[in-house]
């Protein structure tokens, strides 16, 4: 049953990729086919990885091919979503890597060029990508989840580094089923509309100074704005077009993952006293976080169903003789929230990432 929950998983997650770049081709919209990928990026290295580390449900001959940068670029992509839950990085690793390697060499690349240095002053380092007036994602943003090492992102090669990596992934989705003539349903793409996506290039230490009123640093204010631009994705656009109680394995695990990382992450800056907030940010944290919404959906006690929604794998806490393929999420989310029916968690969750988004919305433009 194990594996057949794994092969179900990842043949659901890529047949919704291929769906969904049969769906930005046909957009015949540059803005939309070039920044939603940018949001998605992160999930498309998550089914990937994850997959490929699954050869006793998954044929290995799907990643021939796959180079080890490629993996590399993937596995440093998958593990951006963890945000603050990064064992590796932390909070304090997280930050350095923001001001090293997006902050600082973002900045090296797109300010000082201008050869009158007195034009200098309006010279941009951030691209802000909006949708219908909310920021749903930014270049820092897009950056951090792309997973690709600064200097080879940042490099003047007309994209061709970038390219030979999306084509290696793109080879193995189609390997794993992904396939862009499919009449299947429509994804969030075919709801968008190019002109209502405005993007706008700022400095951005200045933007940066002017958003998150009580947080003192740079990189502190870049990681909430990441948070922020993945709240409002999943709220604003992924679910464009669907019906919120009956929701496809994809899209709900999109969500489910980005919002529970971000809870634990928030708690877990919250709990931090490394890093003080002002009185007004901690009341900001304590309207996000101490709702029951909240506690249901990042308690210890179905934390395995977040890492079967991540890892594919069935782990403790499922029971195999409820487990059924035709079910959404294969009947596990009343296994584990018994409170709930599917259609009843994902109203919550729903809820929950409603007021998230909108409490960080308001935290950013606090100042």
């Amino acid at each position: 049953m194990n594996n057949d929950v794994i092969k179900a998983g990842v043949a659901s997650d890529a047949d919704y990729v291929g769906r969904l770049f049969r769906d930005f081709q046909a957009a015949n919209d540059a803005s939309v086919s070039w920044v939603m990928p940018l949001c998605m990026a992160p999930y498309f290295s998550l089914v990937l990885h994850e997959a490929k580390r699954k050869p006793q449900a998954i044929d290995s001959s799907a990643f021939n091919g796959f180079s080890a940068e490629a993996e590399e670029v993937c596995a440093r992509a998958r593990h951006s979503l963890k945000l603050f839950e990064d064992t590796q990085r932390h909070i304090d690793g997280q930050l350095r890597f923001f001001t090293d390697d997006i902050l600082d060499k973002h900045s090296d690349h797109f300010l000082g060029n201008t050869w009158l240095w007195l034009a200098r002053r309006w010279e941009k380092d951030l691209g802000l990508f909006t949708y219908e007036g909310t920021l749903v994602t930014t270049s820092h943003a897009a950056a951090f989840h792309l997973g690709v090492e600064a200097d080879k992102l940042l490099q003047e090669d007309n994209g061709t580094y970038m390219l030979g990596i999306m084509q290696q992934l793109g080879r193995c989705f189609g390997a794993l089923g992904a396939r862009m003539d499919t009449q299947g349903g429509e994804t969030f793409v075919r709801h968008l509309a190019g002109a209502h996506l405005r993007s706008a290039d700022v400095r951005a230490s200045t933007y940066y100074a002017q958003a998150f009123d009580g947080v003192a640093t740079q990189a502190m204010k870049g990681v909430l704005t990441d948070f922020q631009v993945r709240m409002n994705f999943i709220d604003k656009i992924v679910t464009a077009g669907a019906d919120i109680r009956n929701l496809e394995y994809t899209v709900f695990k999109i969500r489910y993952i980005t919002l529970y990382q971000v809870l634990l992450s928030l708690k877990l800056l919250r709990d931090d006293t490394r890093y003080p907030l002002s009185p007004s940010s901690n009341a900001v944290l304590k309207t996000i976080l101490d709702t029951d919404a909240v506690h249901t959906i990042t308690d210890g006690a179905v934390r395995e169903f977040r890492n079967t929604l991540i890892h594919y794998n069935l782990l403790k806490g499922a029971d195999l003789a409820k487990v059924d393929l035709a079910q959404p999420i294969f009947g596990l989310a009343p296994q584990y929230f018994p409170a709930y029916t599917f259609e009843q968690l994902s109203e919550l969750v729903d809820a929950c990432i409603r007021e998230t988004a909108c409490a960080l919305n308001r935290w950013a433009s606090s100042v």
